[in-house]
């Protein structure tokens, strides 16, 4: 019988949770995210699975829609990119001009404006941005969701294709 007072913590049972993650056999997936981007506020997510991305004037000749099997997960992986570039895209567009519209607002306030009149400034200056930029968030937010719904049921195909494979062929290694 071990005394309680010799037990250190390099002697002591680990936790159960570790032993389980021993036995399992698949690839974890690591995406990871990176610090917002100071303009457009967004989050870049970095995918462990991504594909190189293309140069950006480089155009290929082909479109992946032409091709069927194993491009699908390819296409899918740059779709992803594809919608992470166009929402990067607007995003710092937008609150660039946003940011120079607020500071040429505020550049415009006489020197001795009190701190009522900035604000009251400030908020005619966001009623007229709302205003403004409503056609052009809807234009955005119908395009942005019809590219997500696209890659979601893409990817959704991918995953069921790999489903599919391993019941075929349940011993073969991915």
């Amino acid at each position: 019988m071990v005394r309680p007072s010799l037990l250190s913590p390099a002697t002591l049972p680990l936790p159960t949770a570790i032993y389980v993650r021993q036995f399992h056999v698949s690839l974890t997936r690591r995406h990871l995210v990176g610090p917002p981007d100071p303009v457009s506020h967004l989050r870049p997510v970095i995918y462990d699975d991504a594909p190189p991305p293309p140069p950006p004037s480089v155009r290929h000749p082909y479109s992946l829609r032409e091709f069927t099997g194993d491009t699908r997960e390819y296409q899918w992986k740059m779709q992803r990119q594809e919608l992470d570039a166009f929402n990067h895209t607007f995003w710092l567009e937008s609150n660039s001009r946003f940011y120079a519209a607020k500071d040429a607002v505020l550049q415009s306030l006489p020197e001795g404006t009190t701190p009522e009149q900035r604000e009251a400034a400030l908020s005619a200056f966001y009623t007229r941005w709302v205003a403004q930029e409503c056609t052009r968030l809807d234009a955005y937010d119908a395009e942005w969701r019809k590219r997500n719904w696209s890659t979601i049921i893409l990817g959704a195909r991918v995953r069921y294709q790999e489903f599919m494979a391993r019941i075929a062929h349940p011993f073969r290694r991915s």
